[in-house]
C-alpha cells in the first residue's frame, strides 16, 4: 500500500463518522409542535399528523405517548392545540387559529394527532391511519410500550372510544371527551376492563347529547371497572375546553401503566379483524353475532375460561407471570376439567355444541376469518381500486355512464360545505382493461357491471357466488366476497346509494357512509330502500336459504 492509500485509508473511517453524525444532527427535530407525515398504501399519499416532542427529549429515554383525536369540521393543528388546553384567540377563527402554534408549557410526553383525512370518523382508512401513524412514531421515536394514551373531542372522543374497545392491549388509559358513537359500541363494554377511562361531557350540549356519556359511565361503572366523569353544568359542546384545561389530561393519565399480562383478560369481539387482546385470542365464531372470552388465573398455571357464542380459541401464555411452561397447566373451561403440559400457548376448539377439546382450530381455506370475513364495508377499509366495465364495447354515451358512476362510488371527496369540507382520500377509478397484474396482487376491487360488460368479474365469475341477469332492469344487487387474499365488491344495476337515505352521526358522503351499515350482500329493487332481501353468508361463505328464496322469487339472479 503507498503513502496516499494508506492515508486515505485512515481517513475515511474519521470521515464517515464525521459525516454520519452530521447526518444524525441535520435530522434531529426540534422540540416542541410541528408537522410530520407517512405514507399510505391506502391511496398512496401522504398523510400529515402533529407531533409535539418535549424540550429534553433523548433518544435514549423511553417517553409516554398520547394520541389526540380532533373533531368534526377541525384538523390535526387545531388537535394539538386543544389537547394542551389553547383555544382560539378572541374573534379567531380555526381557519386562523390552524396557522400557527402558541406557547405552552412543557410537558414530559410525546404527544401526535393524526389529520384522519378531515371529517371522516375513525373507522375503515381512517382508523387504519391511526395505527399507520403510531407505526411511524414508534420507528422515529424511543416510545414506552406500557404508556400510550388514547383521548379526543367529539367524533374523535367516539374514534377514541372505538379504538380502545377493538384494541384494548395497546392503551394504557382513554380520555373521550363529548364522544360522538354509536349506540352499538357499547357491545364491546367488556373490552375496557383494563383500560381506565375518563369521560368528560357539557350537559348542555346540543351536538352530542350527554346521555351518551351518563349511559357509558352508568354502564361502566355497573361492571366495577375503572372509570371517572366530569361533567360541566351549563357548558355546550365545547367541554374539551374545560377538559383540557392546564394540561389536565396529562397528569390523568400519569397514573396508569398498561400491564401486558393481566391476570383476567375479557374480550368481546364481532369480527376478526379484531380477534386477540392481552393473552386470549378468538379463532372461531359467527361474526354478526359475536363472541365473548372471560379468562382469568386463579393461581399459578391455574386458568378458569369462560365462553358466549365461541367456537374455538387460544390462549397466549408465553412470558405471562401467572404461567411455568415446566409444569403442566390446569385448566377449568365452562366447567370442564383439563389437565396438560404447554410450552407457550393453549388452543381449544369444540367437538360439539357444548363440548371442548384440547388442540388447535385449522379454518378451512373457504371459512370466514381475518382477511376473508366481510361485511361490505371491509372490502373499502384498505387499499382499493373502482373498476367499470368495457368489455362489450360500449358506445360513448354508455361508457361515460359507467365511468361517472364509478367515479361517483369513488368521490370520497365532495364538497360537503364549509364545516365538514373534504374527505382527503383519492382511491383510483380505472377501467377493466387497464387492471394491472399488481392491482390484483395488492388492492380490494370494487366492480362494476356483470361479466357480460367487466372483463374482471368475467374473470372471477367461476368463483363469484351470485350473478345479476344483464337484462334486469330497475334491480341492484350488492355483495362482497373474497378472493385470491383479497376482496372483491361487486355491484350490479343499481348502484348501492340509489333512493338511499343516511342515518346517524354523518361523518361520511352519502354514497360513501351507506357501506359500514351494509352486511355481506343487498338486493334491492327501485331503490335501496326496497330490500328484497339483505344479509350475511356463513361461515363458509354460502347463501343463507331465505336469501335464495328472494333470489330464486326475483327471477334475475343467479347463484351457487
Amino acid at each position: 500500500m503507498n503513502r496516499i492509500q494508506s492515508a486515505f485509508s485512515s481517513f475515511l473511517p474519521a470521515f464517515l463518522s464525521i459525516f454520519v453524525a452530521g447526518s444524525a444532527v441535520a435530522q434531529k427535530l426540534p422540540p416542541g409542535p410541528q408537522v410530520l407525515s407517512f405514507f399510505s398504501n391506502t391511496d398512496d399519499t401522504e398523510q400529515p399528523y402533529s407531533l409535539y416532542l418535549p424540550k429534553k427529549y433523548s433518544a435514549r429515554k423511553k417517553y409516554p405517548l398520547v394520541i389526540m383525536l380532533h373533531g368534526a369540521g377541525s384538523n390535526h393543528r387545531l388537535a394539538m392545540r386543544r389537547v394542551f388546553g389553547k383555544s382560539n384567540a378572541n374573534g379567531e377563527t380555526d381557519v386562523e387559529a390552524s396557522l400557527y402554534f402558541p406557547e405552552w408549557k412543557d410537558v414530559n410526553y410525546i404527544v401526535a394527532a393524526p389529520y384522519a383525512r378531515g371529517t371522516a370518523g375513525y373507522q375503515g382508512f381512517v382508523e387504519k391511519d391511526v395505527y399507520d401513524m403510531l407505526a411511524d412514531i414508534k420507528k422515529r421515536f424511543s416510545i414506552d410500550e406500557n404508556r400510550i394514551y388514547l383521548t379526543g373531542l367529539s367524533m374523535g372522543g367516539g374514534g377514541t372510544l372505538w379504538l380502545g374497545l377493538t384494541r384494548p392491549d395497546i392503551w394504557a388509559a382513554i380520555a373521550p371527551v363529548c364522544p360522538a358513537t354509536p349506540e352499538k359500541d357499547s357491545r364491546l363494554a367488556d373490552n375496557l376492563l383494563n383500560v381506565p377511562a375518563h369521560f368528560f361531557h357539557g350537559d348542555a350540549d346540543m351536538a352530542v347529547p350527554v346521555k351518551i356519556s351518563r349511559e357509558w359511565v352508568k354502564h361502566l361503572k355497573e361492571k366495577g371497572f375503572t372509570v371517572e366523569y366530569k361533567e360541566y353544568a351549563g357548558v355546550g359542546h365545547n367541554s374539551w375546553e374545560e377538559a383540557y384545561k392546564n394540561g389536565f389530561i396529562f397528569s390523568w393519565f400519569d397514573q396508569f401503566r398498561r400491564d401486558p399480562y393481566p391476570e383476567r383478560a375479557r374480550f368481546v369481539s364481532y369480527q376478526y379483524q379484531y380477534n386477540r387482546a392481552y393473552w386470549v385470542q378468538l379463532d372461531r365464531f359467527t361474526p354478526e353475532k359475536g363472541a365473548a372470552i372471560d379468562a382469568r388465573f386463579t393461581g399459578k398455571n391455574q386458568i378458569v375460561v369462560h365462553t358466549l357464542r365461541l367456537d374455538a380459541f387460544t390462549l397466549l401464555l408465553k412470558d405471562h407471570p401467572q404461567f411455568n411452561p415446566s409444569k403442566p397447566l390446569r385448566m377449568l373451561v365452562d366447567g370442564q376439567k383439563f389437565h396438560f403440559a404447554v410450552k407457550d400457548k393453549a388452543s381449544f376448539h369444540k367437538k360439539d355444541s357444548t363440548t371442548w377439546d384440547a388442540g388447535p382450530y385449522i379454518p378451512a381455506p373457504n371459512s370466514k376469518q381475518a382477511g376473508a370475513e366481510g361485511p361490505i364495508g371491509a372490502a373499502f377499509a384498505d387499499r382499493h381500486v373502482y373498476v367499470y366495465g368495457t368489455l362489450d364495447n360500449p358506445a360513448p354515451e354508455e361508457l361515460k355512464a359507467r365511468m361517472d358512476t364509478a367515479l361517483r362510488a369513488a368521490d370520497w371527496s365532495v364538497d360537503r360545505g364549509w364545516f365538514l369540507g373534504r374527505i382527503k382520500f383519492y382511491p383510483r377509478v380505472i377501467a377493466d382493461k387497464d387492471v394491472r397484474p399488481s392491482d390484483l396482487e395488492s388492492s380490494n376491487l370494487i366492480l362494476f357491471g356483470t361479466k357480460e360488460t367487466n372483463s374482471i368479474i368475467a374473470k372471477y365469475s367461476d368463483r363469484l357466488p351470485l350473478e345479476l341477469d344483464q337484462k334486469a332492469s330497475g334491480y341492484g344487487l350488492f355483495y362482497v366476497f373474497p378472493v385470491d387474499k383479497h376482496y372483491v365488491a361487486v355491484s350490479s344495476g343499481l348502484p348501492w346509494w340509489t333512493g338511499a337515505g343516511q342515518d346517524g352521526f354523518r361523518f361520511l358522503p352519502p354514497a360513501q357512509g351507506l357501506l359500514f351499515n351494509f352486511k355481506d350482500f343487498l338486493f334491492f329493487k327501485g331503490s335501496a330502500k326496497n330490500v328484497l332481501s339483505e344479509g350475511y353468508f356463513d361461515e363458509n361463505w354460502r347463501l343463507p336459504d331465505a336469501a335464495v328464496q328472494a333470489f330464486k322469487a326475483s327471477g334475475v339472479v343467479r347463484w351457487k
